[in-house]
């Protein structure tokens, strides 16, 4: 791989950078493989976890990279395939915020997933989380991604940053992974090489600037902002760090590093280089914005945008579901949402400014006194044991994920098709055939023997 002559030049002068060594790397096929795992859905899985990540508890390198597409476990949502560098978010998290407390989170820049995954399994069942991506195809992949972690206390939102800008002190967190000119990626996206460009920086600079500034006002007094990118380029990491301490009520937070990880710190935020921290490029600053720290989430609600099922209409839902104390179910376009009691209260304060892509966990629909269950319930942790299970192969989970003939003698009626006793979607059993309700958009398309 050749390496832009200015893109070297651009970082002689940045503590921890080793031109040979970086040079050396990126001339090397190295790929590295990583994943994080479920806690909300613990099972063993079909390959060997011996080699953890230091800086998150629950994540690990794979020895090598499996077919992740003909795992039926991946489909399930029970791991993450996330780059190893981006899971320092949870030691920064661990390191500035007690996770104990009932959090507002939003995590910014969110799509795909893996930073809202790795939230969603550290905050308490009583927090919530808002992902938000301005990009409508990668909003969808994000909402698919938070729906097979199974938790109810997430919502996506596809608006643009500035609509957040009108959302005065309401999140104790906010997580912005910026866009960026990507230089920390190149070993996984060679391609990128021959789009940067100095230009690019400084736009990628600029753009980072404005996002940074529409949402810093919606982060409450003593709230923790985490800053971080996929590139090395100083402009778009200390510098701007630097401008948000000038510009905004904010200051930089130091966290606890272990020698050994070879994480660089610098005046402004940590670095990552690729020839020290087994990772891919990756830059984090923490900062918490002045004042005394706020614990009151309650807020008047001026009106109601949606209002809890009565006793009456959950009769009919009361075996699908484990309903906890602090569960709402609601109603919107026929579908039974399920949501906890502080996403509730936020959607009704501030859903009239948000355009929300998922709402916690989609039940399902009545029709004609039938309840249909949808395939977001097939994959939460509140789903209700009554259901009638099936237990598959991994080779008839795979026919099953690819919508193909699926031959299995089960009970007639819908029932939950399970690997490993994990959630895969729902089918109908008939006399003579079985209709298989995955949505298609999440089929197998591969035909490659797995």
């Amino acid at each position: 791989m050749k390496l832009p002559e200015q893109f070297l030049n651009s970082l002689k002068h940045i503590s921890g950078f080793d031109e040979a060594a970086f040079v050396d790397l990126h001339s090397k096929d190295e790929k590295l493989t990583s994943i994080r795992l479920n806690p909300f859905k613990k099972v063993d899985l079909d390959f060997t976890l011996d080699n953890k990540i230091h800086w998150c508890e629950s994540a690990f390198y794979l020895n090598e990279r499996p077919a992740f597409t003909f795992d039926p476990l991946f489909h399930a949502g029970c791991y993450y395939v996330q780059e190893a560098g981006s899971m320092f978010l949870e030691h920064a998290l661990r390191s500035s915020v007690d996770l104990t407390q009932q959090l507002a989170v939003l995590d910014l820049c969110a799509a795909p997933g893996g930073k809202s995954t790795l939230i969603n399994s550290l905050i308490t069942e009583s927090s919530f989380l808002i992902s938000n991506e301005v990009i409508k195809p990668r909003a969808e992949v994000l909402a698919h991604n938070l729906n097979k972690w199974g938790t109810c206390n997430s919502a996506v939102t596809n608006c643009d940053p500035q609509i957040f800008s009108k959302l005065d002190s309401v999140f104790d967190v906010i997580v912005a992974d910026v866009p960026c000119s990507g230089s920390g990626l190149f070993r996984k996206q060679p391609e990128a090489v021959n789009e940067w460009s100095l230009d690019n920086v400084n736009l990628c600079c600029t753009r980072q600037k404005r996002i940074v500034g529409d949402c810093i006002s919606s982060l409450k007094p003593g709230g923790i902002f985490i800053y971080s990118t996929c590139s090395y380029s100083k402009e778009e990491n200390e510098t701007n760090v630097e401008w948000m301490l000038n510009e905004f009520d904010l200051e930089f937070v130091e966290i606890p590093l272990d020698k050994n990880w070879n994480i660089i710190k610098t005046e402004f935020g940590y670095r990552f280089y690729p020839y020290l921290t087994k990772s891919e490029g990756f830059f984090c600053a923490v900062l918490k914005k002045k004042g005394e720290q706020q614990s009151d989430h309650s807020k008047k609600r001026k009106k109601y945008l949606f209002e809890e099922i009565s006793k009456k209409e959950f009769e009919p839902l009361k075996d699908k579901v484990e309903l906890k104390d602090d569960h709402k179910i609601f109603l919107f376009e026929n579908n039974y949402k399920l949501v906890n009691v502080s996403l509730f209260d936020f959607m009704n304060q501030y859903g009239g400014n948000l355009y929300f892509k998922k709402t916690g966990t989609t039940i399902g629909e009545l029709k004609h006194k039938d309840f249909l269950p949808h395939h977001e319930l097939a994959q939460s942790i509140y789903l209700n044991s009554s259901f009638n299970r099936v237990e598959l192969t991994k080779e008839q989970a795979i026919v099953f994920l690819r919508k193909e003939n699926l031959v299995i003698k089960a009970e007639k009626g819908i029932c939950l098709m399970t690997y490993k006793n994990q959630g895969l979607g729902w089918a109908k059993v008939l006399d003579n055939r079985i209709n298989n309700y995955l949505p298609k958009e999440f089929r197998i398309l591969n035909q490659t023997e797995f």
